[in-house]
């Protein structure tokens, strides 16, 4: 009692000393900084539309609901333009047909832009990450289009993308697997039209706002899937491009489970469909059946054609 009297008739100057103590306290400081460093990353992932703040948008900033939405219309089975014309990672200009006509490979088609802050090197990252633990091979089994919505992006800043892309997928061979194209508007929106895949300029936030998702066409251009998200399944993503090749890439042992499994919209993968194993299992079932059958056959003949037993 009499030390706590003590303390409330301490001097306002030793209270100043005191309160000055704490706060130069080393572990108060190492405190502060964690508060401020949270407070920060809280700050920049409320700002923007869903992936922090813009190039000129610094401050947390409101952004209605309406010009956060876009979405996807799944055109499985139409066919890309291939006649748009593109300007490519060098700076010469070329048609989507480039990448299809010919080659006889699949393509993964990425839509978004070069200096997306968040989503897009998200989607980046996991796709390359998937396609390094994907047996077949970028460049010899299939290519990797990645299309600019922003007209005001540059071959140069293409050039310095997929530089980036091949590093990260160190894979011998793939130096040409991967094509990073720039175009005007006109060009851009009849790709993004014909793959249903929407985006939309957000001034508040100086972002663009599209989708997370990845296209995979056919050697022709026929589109046959579209996976979502910024993390893929590996097998997900090789049977898809087994698929869109019509069998002209991986094994035998991929037909196989194609013919057992189907892709599954709802859990985005290949899931076990039962309509066909039942096929499967009835066309064993009547192999099996068919080789009692000759093997019968056989016993009865070789039974029939013995002589009779002879005598002691």
């Amino acid at each position: 009692l009499m030390a706590s009297c003590r303390q409330r008739n301490r001097p306002p100057r030793d209270n100043e000393q005191i309160v000055k103590n704490v706060i130069r306290h080393p572990l108060v400081q190492t405190l502060a900084g964690i508060a401020l460093l949270c407070m920060g990353a809280v700050s920049t992932s409320r700002a923007g539309f869903a992936d922090g703040t813009g190039p000129g948008a610094p401050e947390t900033i409101y952004i209605p609901e309406a010009d956060k939405k876009v979405s996807v219309n799944e055109h499985l089975g139409a066919t890309l333009p291939l006649d748009a014309w593109l300007t490519d990672e060098s700076g010469k200009s070329v048609q989507l047909r480039e990448y299809f006509s010919g080659h006889r490979k699949p393509v993964i088609l990425q839509i978004g832009y070069f200096r997306c802050p968040m989503l897009c090197s998200q989607l980046s990252r996991g796709l390359v990450d998937s396609l390094k633990k994907v047996k077949v091979d970028a460049g010899p089994d299939y290519d990797i289009v990645f299309l600019s919505i922003d007209p005001k992006e540059t071959p140069e800043l293409a050039a310095q993308k997929k530089n980036s892309f091949i590093h990260e997928y160190a894979r011998d061979g793939s130096e040409n697997a991967w094509h990073l194209l720039t175009s005007n508007k006109l060009q851009i929106d009849r790709v993004t039209e014909a793959a249903g895949v929407e985006y939309r300029w957000v001034g508040q936030a100086q972002q663009y706002s599209h989708p997370a998702v990845i296209v995979i066409a056919s050697p022709e251009g026929k589109i046959c899937r579209y996976l979502y998200g910024v993390n893929f399944d590996s097998q997900t993503l090789r049977l898809s491009l087994v698929e869109a090749s019509a069998g002209k890439i991986g094994s035998t042992a991929d037909s196989f489970i194609l013919t057992c499994f189907q892709y599954d919209g709802h859990q985005g993968k290949y899931a076990l469909a039962a309509i066909n194993l039942m096929k499967l299992g009835g066309l064993l079932t009547i192999l099996l059946l068919c080789g009692f059958i000759v093997r019968h056959l056989m016993n009865e003949h070789h039974g029939g054609s013995a002589g009779p037993p002879g005598k002691n």
